[in-house]
């Protein structure tokens, strides 16, 4: 007769919560309750769609903001990349300015990772400046694309020399501070 104490459990089986491998009563790392949401993909979603997350966002999607004018001149901060998108969508270009490895020195030798410095624009008076530092290169990319976006603003533009045509150049010296 095998005692109660000396038992083991079956294979796969905890004695707390009898799901096995988990941190106890449904509170693993998948989907469920307590876990960090299911691997893999973006939970069959294609990405195209854009849920607003602030209100800003949610007045731009609704169709009660026109312009990105209305909001420079309210002097709303832009929160969402999206916003930007809506705008000025397939005439905003982005350039990948420099890539450049950054290392920092720890006990075990030298990390490396990537700054990824990017410049958007339209060609119509909005520009951005963004830069990211990511272990890999795409990933430092495209969050620099992402904080480009953010940081557009409106560019005044006037005349050198006389004036013939719209204003096509910067009235002013400019200087990008990073």
């Amino acid at each position: 007769m095998a005692d109660a104490a000396g038992a083991r459990p079956a294979r796969g089986r905890s004695e707390f919560g009898g799901r096995g491998r988990g941190r106890g009563r449904g509170g693993g790392r998948g989907g469920g309750p307590g876990g960090r949401g299911a691997r893999g993909g973006k939970d069959g979603k294609d990405g195209k769609d854009w849920q607003p997350v602030t209100r800003l966002g949610r007045l731009v999607k609704e169709g009660k903001i026109q312009s990105l004018e209305e909001i420079y001149r309210m002097s709303l901060p832009i929160k969402e990349a999206e916003i930007i998108d809506h705008f000025l969508g397939p005439s905003l270009k982005d350039e990948v300015l420099k890539i450049m490895p950054v290392q920092k020195q720890t006990r075990a030798g030298q990390r490396t990772r990537f700054k990824a410095f990017v410049a958007v624009g339209d060609g119509n008076g909005h520009v951005g400046f963004g830069v990211k530092c990511s272990k890999e290169v795409a990933t430092a990319i495209r969050g620099a694309i992402t904080l480009a976006k953010l940081s557009v603003v409106p560019v005044r533009r006037g005349y050198w020399g006389n004036k013939i045509g719209k204003p096509h150049t910067v009235p002013c010296k400019v200087r990008l501070l990073t």
